[in-house]
């Protein structure tokens, strides 16, 4: 079972290995296998304890446009 506090945490940490200008999903920051296997419902959550983050945290990360399946997509705006 996945605790979605930890899943946050390590998209928040993989987000300082894209450079700058990158465009991508929540999901792109998982591995294919692990991404399939966490449970839908605490996918959602993720993305939206995600959002939040980029929302709330003056950091690096922009949200932007949504795709045409209603994904949220970010661009890392700068680098530490």
């Amino acid at each position: 079972m996945y605790d979605v506090n930890e899943l946050l945490i390590e998209a928040i940490h993989e987000t300082k290995n894209l450079v700058m200008g990158e465009v991508f999903l929540v999901r792109e920051l998982f591995y294919g296998y692990k991404w399939n296997r966490i449970p839908h419902k605490d996918r959602l959550l993720l993305g939206i304890l995600f959002l939040n983050h980029v929302n709330k945290a003056s950091g690096d990360l922009d949200a932007i446009e949504k795709t045409s399946s209603n994904q949220q997509k970010y661009k890392k705006m700068r680098t530490h």
